[in-house]
């Protein structure tokens, strides 16, 4: 859940479509639910064509923006926020995606907003 949230929001950051990343998770012995996952998400990237073309962003840019994302996920101060706000999450006991939205919103956004 929370790694989701945090993809999804630094994708956002940098201007791609974060519908371009999902997980969901299915067991080995869901194979009907596995299909239907990867075929909607399959569908959904077609439908967004090229990485960047839907978003306005040329190749190069793309390029840039998706390594100065890999910077900041690898940097130890998104690493420690992220670590606060999911002991937070935690201690909350409430994974629901309006308390998700808000931790993040409130904890990550200035890691975020320094590492890009």
């Amino acid at each position: 859940m929370g790694v989701d949230a945090l993809v999804s929001k630094v994708l956002g950051e940098i201007g791609i479509n974060p519908e371009r990343y999902n997980l969901k998770w299915a067991s080995a012995a869901e194979a009907p639910r596995f299909v239907k996952l990867i075929t909607n998400f399959t569908a959904k990237v077609k439908e967004l064509g090229p990485l960047g073309q839907s978003e306005g962003i040329d190749p190069d840019e793309v390029k840039s923006r998706i390594n100065k994302a890999l910077e900041l996920v690898n940097s130890k101060k998104l690493r420690m926020s992220f670590g606060a706000t999911t002991k937070k999450l935690r201690k909350d006991n409430d994974y629901s995606e309006a308390h998700l939205k808000e931790l993040f919103d409130g904890k990550l956004n200035k890691a975020i907003a320094a590492g890009l």
